[in-house]
């Protein structure tokens, strides 16, 4: 704007001038406006250390679909969902089907993810019920096997098999 006052008219400190009119105009000031950057946390040591596949990882339910029940030319529809398991270091998924979503049906599907990809140190789920429930059978199942009675006989089984759980606060998406 200055530069084309200048080729024409000789106006006495004219940049100043200019310089207040852009600043004080509404539409200048809006398109000169600079984008807001976000800043973005430090990711958890989980993601961030080498480790094998699923050995942290974060489970999910996808929502439920529809299959045909006998066959192919089978006219019965069923609803089942997916759970998810993610890797947190190599963001690799693991799916598996799960008929409902109850407690028993997350642990068999638990069960058959820990027989085919190895046991997992850390778990973290949101706060969804089936998987709270899933949380205190296993914690139940573990103070059981830990008596005395059943210490002896399967000791080593228990010491393998130890997985901790971890829960997102409750309504944060982000985590």
């Amino acid at each position: 704007m200055h530069s084309s006052l200048c080729q024409r008219f000789w106006i006495t400190k004219g940049r100043m001038l200019c310089r207040k009119t852009v600043h004080s105009c509404v539409k200048c000031l809006r398109m000169q406006a600079a984008s807001a950057s976000q800043l973005m946390g430090n990711l958890p040591s989980l993601r961030v250390k080498p480790a094998r596949p699923f050995l942290n990882c974060g489970v999910d339910y996808a929502a439920p679909f529809l299959i045909r029940q006998g066959g192919r030319w089978s006219k019965t529809k069923v609803k089942c969902y997916a759970a998810l398991f993610i890797c947190l270091v190599t963001r690799a998924i693991h799916i598996e089907l799960v008929s409902d979503l109850t407690t028993e049906s997350f642990l068999a599907a638990l069960h058959r993810f820990i027989a085919r990809r190895a046991r997992s140190h850390n778990i973290y789920s949101d706060n969804a019920t089936c998987f709270k429930g899933a949380n205190n059978t296993l914690c139940e199942l573990r103070k059981m096997l830990k008596s005395v009675t059943f210490q002896e006989e399967i000791n080593n089984f228990l010491t393998t098999e130890g997985v901790r759980w971890h829960f997102i606060p409750p309504d944060s998406p982000h985590f």
